[in-house]
This record gives structure tokens, C-alpha cells and sequence, in this order.
């Protein structure tokens, strides 16, 4: 077999040596033999079509050999190399689990905060809920084309993999170090601080009777979010079983907390006791800037963050050709219609004005409900379900530090487990360094919510547009789903013409 690196590039550390040798999966180009169904299945796989071809050089599907640990799902940190490192072969996740996955990841801290948002910018109830529609089908043009990808590179790792075979394994490296040292953390400073709005409103208002977003001190949200962060940063660091286990408990708290405010929406609406953001004309006073709408579709994104997911675990499904591009339609449909119907549902009993100028408008919705009882239970759920996902994302990124650390593109002493608990002490603890300073500089939950969805969508663009690459370069490659070749085009497209905007 040849050598991962050619004899110009940087020698691999010892780690990657002896483990990749066992595992290393290489990928054969489909131009390579008419039948590139074999090569895939028998997961042979060449270097990518935007590799030089004048080398003579092969290198792994996976990057770095740690792109499946993106998302520990089906592995324990506890478990042998063999295991952690390299694939298991286990087939164990079928349709239905792929859609709980990627829906129970969907609805997170998004869809209780990012309304303000989206409203505070479009300056509009009608424009407010275009944008979160179109945010929706963009996301699902995203997850269509991720769909084709991992239906047709049915490997575990998502962007991660699809970037190493479509451009070689720099890329892929960048988006790794980006996801540790940017992107989770990032998301984690997001989530905390929304945690952080919701507690900090929840005990003013046991004090005052109205208390509007800006009495409450920055100091005392951002000291309450790197209270979280550490907060779960012991749980993780204590216990391997205690983080998994109550992300159970954490996701149906949210799901209900979402169908609470739907249904409680729609009940209003039947009774003819909507708010007067129905009352006047729907997109009265909508805001004409195209940066504002960029800013708005941002916050929408950052709520439908999550789509991918399935392709982490594609080569785990029963079924990766039929189910990814199935969980994948079938999320993303159900997710639209609960955000849509949310929105409508808080419009229902808020005012637009309300709703634009809080970060915590699933509290409002409760207080204008059931009075100061209705803003504590909403307050104390949403609450609930942001600290599981900032548990469950901490856990997650603790992985794939520690990951990193034993294949040597960190430190090694972040690849260590503790001996007594067998968990990755040291890089839970470097994951909740790098989210605190994000908390503390990082300039709040609006900027932040930017910074996080810039970066992210910035290595979606690259994955999408390998997608299209792909079709041209390596034309006989199996692709059991195949979306329409104008979905990657639309969501380069539109990916192209809002970031500029917003950037601008």
C-alpha cells in the first residue's frame, strides 16, 4: 500500500503510523473502473478528483482516521482504539432512529431565541416568517445534497469525510481544527448564554413584575453562562454514563416545551384572541436592507442547525443508501412545519415589538399565557433543555479534542483518559476554556449566533460544492439517492450572495 504522506509532506506522528495501518480505509476513484460500486462497497477509495494526480499518493477517507468521533453515537471513549478508531462494522441504526437523531438535534436553544432575531431585523411578522421558511428550504437543500453524498460515500464522519475524498485531506484537517478550536465552542458560548437570558429573567422577575431585556446587567448573563459551562463540564468530567444518560431527560423536555407553545398558539388562534401582529397587515413596515435579511436568515439557520447529523453515522445505518436521504426528507419536513407553527403560534401572543426586542420569547409567551406562573415554567423548561445541550455538545466536543490529541495534532495529554473515571478530563477542560473566552469576548448572543453560523456554513459550502465536483469528476460513482443537480446550485448560490452582506 502506499505511503499516507508523499516523502514532501510533513512525516505522520506515530500514532497515525501504527493504528492507520490497520485501519486506514482508501477510496478508488469511480473513472478507475466502470464499476464503482465494488470499490466503494469494499470501501477501496483513492484520493479525491482535486488531488494531484501526478503523485502517487493515496491517504484515508477519514481524513485524519478521527472523523467518525465528530459525534460519538455508537462508541464509548471507554472503549479499546480498536474501537474508538477504527470501524466497528456494526449496522445497528435503522430509518427511525436516523430521524429522531437529526430531529431531536434540530430542536434545541434555536427556536426559544431566535425569533427576536429574525423579527428585530426584517422589522415584520410576514417578512419574519418568509425568512424563516426560507431558511428552512435552504437548509433542506443542504441536507439533500449531504444526502447524495452520504448515500453514495456511506462512511461516518459527514463533512469531514465528503471534504477529505472531494479535496484531499488539508481540508478536511482545517475543518477539524476549525470544529475544536471555533466552531463547538462557539455554539457552546451561544447556548450558554441563552441558558444564562432565561435564568437571569426568571429570578429578575421574582423581584420585579416587568422587567425589560436590557435591566438585566451583561455581567450577570455572561457570569451565569460560564457558571454552566462549568457547571457541565464536572458532570462530563465526572462520570462517562451521567451526561448520556440525562440527555434523555433534556430532549423531552424541549420537544414538549415546543409542542406546549404550538399548541397553546393554536388554541388562541381558534379562540379569535390572536395578538395584533395579526391585526395589521403582515408585512407592514418591513425593512428594505439586505443586510438586515441577511442577519435574520443567519439567526433562522442557526435554529435548523442539525440537518447533517445522519451523515455522521452513515456508515452505521442498516440501510445508508435508502435511509440517509429518507431521515434526512422526513426531518427536515417535520422540523419546518414545528418552527413555522411556532412562530406563528408566538406572534399569536405576542406583539411583533415583544418579540423583537427579547431573547427569551418563550418566557414572554408564557407570561402573557398564564401570568408570572406561565414565565416561570416556560423559563425553567427552556432552561432544562439548553443545559442538555450544551451537556450533550460538550460532550461531543470533548471527544473529538481528545481524539485529536491521541493521533498528535493536539498535545497528547488531551488524548489521556482519567484513570479512575475513564474520561477525557483534559480536553473537557480545554473545550470549556475555549467556550468561556467566547463568552467573555466573544460579544454576546446575536454576534455570536453570526460568528458560529458564518464559520460553520463557510466548510457546508465547500462540502456542497464537492458535491458537484464529484459529478463531474468522478461520474460512474454510485449514488443510490441523486438529488437534482440545481440543489447544490442553489445552496452554493445563495451561500455566495448573503454571506458578502452580512460580511460587508
Amino acid at each position: 500500500m502506499p505511503e499516507l504522506f508523499h516523502d514532501n509532506d510533513l512525516s505522520p506522528p506515530a500514532s497515525l503510523k501504527s493504528s492507520g495501518e490497520h485501519h486506514r480505509l482508501t477510496l478508488a476513484s469511480g473513472r478507475a473502473s466502470n464499476d464503482s460500486s465494488d470499490s466503494l462497497r469494499n470501501l477501496e477509495l483513492s484520493e479525491g478528483p482535486m488531488s494531484e494526480r501526478g503523485r502517487s499518493r493515496s491517504y484515508s477517507i477519514t481524513g485524519f482516521d478521527f472523523q467518525r468521533d465528530l459525534l460519538p453515537l455508537s462508541s464509548s471513549l471507554s472503549e479499546p482504539d480498536t474501537t474508538v478508531f477504527g470501524e466497528s462494522g456494526e449496522k445497528n441504526i435503522t430509518l427511525l432512529h436516523g430521524i429522531g437523531l437529526i430531529v431531536g438535534l434540530q430542536i434545541g436553544s434555536g427556536i426559544f431565541s431566535s425569533p427576536g432575531v429574525v423579527v428585530a431585523n426584517t422589522q415584520s411578522v410576514g417578512a419574519s416568517l418568509v425568512v424563516w421558511l426560507v431558511s428552512g428550504l435552504l437548509g433542506w437543500t443542504g441536507a439533500s445534497s449531504f444526502a447524495e453524498l452520504g448515500s453514495s460515500i456511506p462512511l461516518n464522519g459527514g463533512a469531514q469525510a465528503y471534504l477529505a475524498y472531494a479535496y484531499g485531506p488539508l481540508v478536511s484537517y482545517l475543518f477539524a481544527w476549525t470544529a475544536i478550536s471555533a466552531l463547538k465552542p462557539g455554539g457552546n458560548a451561544v447556548i450558554s448564554l441563552i441558558f444564562a437570558e432565561y435564568l437571569n429573567r426568571l429570578v429578575w422577575h421574582t423581584t420585579q413584575d416587568e422587567v425589560a431585556p436590557d435591566d438585566i446587567p451583561r455581567w450577570a448573563i455572561k457570569l451565569t453562562a460560564v457558571a454552566a459551562v462549568l457547571s457541565v463540564t464536572i458532570i462530563c468530567a465526572a462520570t462517562r454514563n451521567l451526561g448520556t444518560r440525562a440527555s434523555v431527560v433534556f430532549t423531552t423536555v424541549k420537544i414538549a416545551a415546543l409542542i406546549f407553545v404550538i399548541v397553546l398558539g393554536m388554541i388562541q388562534l381558534v379562540r379569535g384572541k390572536a395578538s395584533e401582529s395579526f391585526s395589521r397587515p403582515l408585512f407592514e413596515d418591513s425593512s428594505r436592507s439586505p443586510s438586515a435579511y441577511s442577519l435574520a436568515l443567519y439567526s433562522g439557520l442557526w435554529a435548523f442547525d442539525g440537518w447533517d447529523q445522519a451523515n455522521y453515522v452513515g456508515g452505521e445505518m442498516k440501510s445508508p443508501g435508502k435511509d440517509i436521504p429518507r431521515a434526512i426528507h422526513s426531518s427536515m419536513a417535520v422540523v419546518m412545519t414545528l418552527f413555522l407553527l411556532a412562530n406563528v403560534s408566538y406572534f399569536v401572543v405576542l406583539d411583533k415589538a415583544t418579540v423583537g426586542m427579547s431573547n427569551t420569547v418563550a418566557l414572554d409567551f408564557g407570561r402573557a399565557l398564564f401570568g408570572p406562573a406561565g414565565g416561570v415554567i416556560f423559563a425553567v423548561m427552556v432552561s432544562i433543555s439548553c443545559f442538555g445541550a450544551l451537556n450533550g455538545s460538550t460532550f461531543t466536543s470533548a471527544r473529538l479534542i481528545c481524539v485529536a490529541g491521541r493521533e498528535r495534532y493536539l498535545p497528547a495529554m488531551f488524548g489521556r483518559l482519567n484513570k479512575s473515571r475513564q474520561t477525557p478530563v483534559n480536553a473537557i477542560l480545554l473545550q470549556a476554556a475555549i467556550t468561556i473566552v467566547f463568552i467573555v469576548f466573544g460579544g454576546g448572543f446575536r454576534s455570536l449566533i453570526n460568528f458560529s453560523v458564518v464559520a460553520s456554513w463557510s466548510f457546508f459550502f465547500l462540502t456542497v460544492l464537492g458535491l458537484v465536483i464529484l459529478r463531474v469528476k468522478e461520474p460512474m460513482l454510485e449514488r443510490p439517492y441523486k438529488t437534482w443537480i440545481v440543489t447544490p446550485l442553489m445552496f452554493c448560490a445563495v451561500r455566495r450572495i448573503i454571506t458578502p452582506r452580512l460580511t460587508g
